[in-house]
């Protein structure tokens, strides 16, 4: 793990490193007792219990944020600077071997990048390798869209690693305990003791890299893991008081302040060379293997495939040529349009930023060139762009400092203790888009079909299941995560905190979108309801927003679209008084 930079900011007034202030300090910390809504939590399924220990307590989430319990991050670093020396010490055998996750490139590729000048300084041969995990895809909610772009993503990487010589080595590991020694076996067969990986910062990869630093140490293989996923490494950035930032703009305004006096965090490296050592002579079974099928539970049927297929290419290759496209004709745009969901608007590179098909930096990097090598100047669609990709860094140093927001927990855990409903037909009839508000069932049916959905419709659905429904918010980020092609946990952990008023940087409770109105301020003229929504597509003016309320009742009627599930109205004063409730609850 390369040292990091830390930047501090005078502008601290927005910081915090606690929300949740309100966890008990009267003596001996309860770390186990869940809240009130346990058990109905459970039956609704907002808990994979095959994999995960019951929720925990407010008081633990408040012993992450003293320091009582170490955070994954920490174990990680302990493991690295435990093993130091020992590691120093290891030189290069037979091959050298660099373990792909969800960073599936050749090009901005740091740990590839690494492995390939060891292998090259060493002249011996270069093994990639990926292991598909079926636990892992059924842990992290993957759904089947984006387990099948990256088997398709594999299949472009391993023809483009081919057309250089170097194998790329796949399995499937049925057992997500045993891929450390698994890994540890497939080294030492190849004569490997130099094994890189990039990061990735969600809790259960932190903690399986921290134990495989120090098994690989333990067998005389030297593992190093680099920062590649975020622009800036998380924890770079403080406040002047040194806390972090749990609000976007002061955040947003450190960050940008660090890359221009560190300009070389957005140096994109260069895509390895052809293989160093003769790899087919010595490895050549390793060019055979061929991509995983997708396990039982993720497959998609031969029309999704194809749908699919036609709307998200695979691979590095069509992630660029998006990136340049979009840079060329559609940023300047950006700032005035993004909120529009008719059209096209928006870049829509979020599956490929998912899949690690596209790095952040390179896309920062390539709009600050496009935009006269300005990050924050000049061209405000250029501008506005860059701080939508810098979100995805938010959130990931969100997520290594409050590591509890990826064991079901809130980042304001007072609110977990809003009464939510767990009302299964509204819940359905949000997901399956016929919740009667045209606006929220066009958005949800698009998910559905192209397992995609603009940010804007992403906001006002969030905000209508857990204010409009008061339906407990895991219940959709969790929906989000089995069905988006470009499911992130911790983007989509992040949309979720903001329309539910739960997370960092929220919208506060009392903000509550009006369905209508969203619709009428972003969807005017009815043609995103008009196309995802057929049974209105007679309704006429402004009638298509709230169709039952002006005068067009009896034709949605007779095409079977469904009468509003509640009144937006009374559904507002409801949520208002059990979030109120819930904040002054000490």
């Amino acid at each position: 793990m390369p040292p990091t930079k830390r930047r501090t900011s005078s502008t601290s007034k927005d910081a915090g490193t606690n929300g949740a202030s309100h966890a008990s300090k009267r003596g001996r910390l309860d770390l186990t007792e869940p809240h009130p809504n346990f058990q109905q939590a459970e039956d609704f399924g907002i808990v994979l219990r095959d994999f995960y220990p019951p929720e925990m307590s407010n008081e633990r989430c408040e012993a992450y944020n003293n320091g009582s319990l170490e955070r994954p991050i920490e174990t990680l670093q302990k493991a690295y600077e435990a093993t130091m020396d020992a590691r120093q010490s290891i030189r290069p055998n037979n091959a050298v071997v660099h373990w792909f996750k969800s960073d599936l490139r050749l090009h901005d590729n740091r740990a590839l990048r690494m492995a390939y000048e060891v292998a090259r300084d060493n002249k011996i041969p270069l093994i990639c390798l990926y292991i598909l995990s079926p636990e892992d895809f059924t842990a992290h909610l993957t759904s089947p869209a984006r387990v099948d772009l990256t088997l398709r993503t594999l299949e472009q990487l391993k023809r483009d690693l081919g057309e250089l010589d170097i194998p790329l080595y796949m399995e499937t590991q049925d057992r997500r305990k045993e891929i450390p020694s698994r890994i540890l076996d497939l080294c030492e067969r190849w004569g490997a003791n130099h094994l890189f990986a990039n990061i990735e910062y969600e809790v259960d990869e932190l903690r399986r890299d921290a134990r495989l630093v120090r098994l690989c140490v333990d067998n005389g293989i030297k593992f190093e893991a680099a920062h590649d996923t975020c622009v800036v490494t998380p924890g770079s950035l403080s406040s002047q008081q040194g806390k972090q930032y749990a609000v976007y703009s002061p955040w947003y305004r450190t960050w940008l302040a660090f890359l221009k006096e560190n300009p070389e965090y957005l140096e994109t490296v260069e895509e390895p060379g052809s293989n160093p050592g003769n790899a087919r002579k010595h490895f050549g079974d390793l060019f055979d293997s061929q991509v995983p099928a997708p396990p039982t539970n993720k497959r998609l049927s031969e029309e999704e495939k194809s749908h699919l297929h036609k709307l998200y290419p695979a691979g590095e290759h069509e992630a660029l040529r998006r990136l340049e496209e979009f840079l060329e004709k559609k940023a300047k745009s950006y700032d005035n349009m993004r909120n529009f969901p008719t059209g096209q608007h928006t870049s829509v590179l979020s599956p490929y930023f998912a899949s690690g098909a596209l790095s952040a930096r390179t896309a920062v990097s390539m709009a600050r060139q496009a935009n006269g090598n300005q990050l924050d100047r000049k061209e405000p669609g250029y501008v506005s762009w860059i701080s939508e990709v810098a979100w995805r860094d938010f959130y990931r140093h969100v997520l290594v400092h409050w590591p509890f927001i990826c064991m079901n927990k809130c980042f304001k855990p007072e609110f977990t203790n809003v009464e939510w409903e767990y009302n299964k037909d509204q819940f359905n009839a949000w997901c399956g888009g016929k919740t009667g508000f045209p606006i929220v069932d066009a958005a949800m049916r698009q998910l559905k079909q192209d397992a995609w959905m603009h940010n804007r419709t992403r906001m006002v659905v969030s905000s209508f299941l857990s204010k409009d429904l008061l339906i407990d918010w895991r219940r959709g980020e969790r929906y989000f995560m089995e069905n988006l092609i470009d499911g992130d946990f911790a983007s989509n952990h992040g949309g979720w905190g903001f329309g539910s008023s739960t997370g960092v940087d929220p919208q506060p409770y009392f903000r509550i979108f009006n369905p209508s109105r969203q619709s009428e301020r972003f969807d005017a003229d009815g043609e995103y309801i008009r196309r995802w929504v057929p049974e209105l597509r007679d309704v006429q003016g402004s009638a298509i927003h709230e169709p039952y309320e002006r005068g067009a009742g009896e034709t949605a009627r007779k095409n079977g679209y469904p009468k509003p599930i509640v009144k937006h109205s009374e559904s507002r004063d409801r949520a208002l008084d059990r979030y109120k409730r819930a904040s002054q609850t000490k």
